[in-house]
Order: structure tokens, then C-alpha cells, then sequence
């Protein structure tokens, strides 16, 4: 296979890839947001309902929260990639900035709903009884 042959070939794979990861952390996203929106009751006063109820949903979206991240992380290094030298540095700062936020972010909300619920399912017992003796 010749150099330019070559040279092509990788040209081409490179949006591809970046469309996969695209795709795959948009799906990823909406299946891990549809499962938490089913985990969680419909009444907002019902006290621990889905902690109990959920669990299984809750389990699925722990696991798969870090696989669309790291999707995340590939569409934007092969985006930044493809962009090369023509990309303004500031939007190249923000963009980066940006994208960096969005995944400590989820990854915090990812840890706080898995803290939560294992705190429950650890004390449960505990955490009901200071409902009924600290009603606020």
C-alpha cells in the first residue's frame, strides 16, 4: 500500500470515529436519563419509595455513566484532532473547558446517586427510624 493510500485511509477513519463516539454517548446518555426518570416515583412526598423500588435501574445507570464518558472523551479528542491547527485557541480553551465540566459533573451526580443509595440499602433500618423520630 503506498504512503498516500495510507495517509487516506487514516484521513477517512478519523470522522468516523468521532461520529461512533458522537452517536454512542448520545445514546448512552438518553438510556442512563430514561432510567433514572424510572427509577424515581411519580410522587415527589413519597420518602424512599425508589430507593427501594428502583434499585435496579439505578444499578444499570452507575455502570454505564463512566462508558459514556469515556465515548465523550473520544468524540471530543478525535473532534479536536480533526480540527488541528485550524481551531481558534480560544474556542479550543472553552470548548476543551467545557466538555471537562460536563463530565465532572455527571460523574458527581453519578457518585452523589450512588452514595445515597448505598447508604439506604446499608442502613436502612437507621435511616427509617430517624424519619419518624426527626420528621422535617
Amino acid at each position: 500500500m503506498s504512503d498516500q493510500a495510507r495517509l487516506t485511509n487514516a484521513r477517512l477513519r478519523t470522522p468516523r470515529a468521532a461520529a461512533v463516539a458522537g452517536i454512542l454517548f448520545s445514546v448512552l446518555l438518553f438510556v442512563v436519563f430514561g432510567l433514572m426518570r424510572l427509577s424515581v416515583p411519580g410522587d415527589p412526598f413519597e420518602p424512599g419509595a425508589w430507593l427501594e423500588s428502583g434499585l435496579p435501574y439505578v444499578t444499570i445507570v452507575m455502570n454505564l455513566v463512566p462508558f459514556a464518558g469515556v465515548a465523550f472523551l473520544w468524540f471530543v479528542g478525535v473532534l479536536r484532532d480533526r480540527l488541528g491547527g485550524r481551531e481558534d485557541q480560544f474556542f479550543a480553551t472553552v470548548f476543551l473547558g467545557s466538555g471537562l465540566l460536563l463530565l465532572a459533573m455527571l460523574f458527581a451526580a453519578a457518585a452523589v446517586v450512588g452514595a445515597i443509595i448505598i447508604a439506604f440499602h446499608a442502613a436502612s433500618y437507621y435511616l427509617n427510624w430517624s424519619l419518624l423520630v426527626f420528621p422535617f
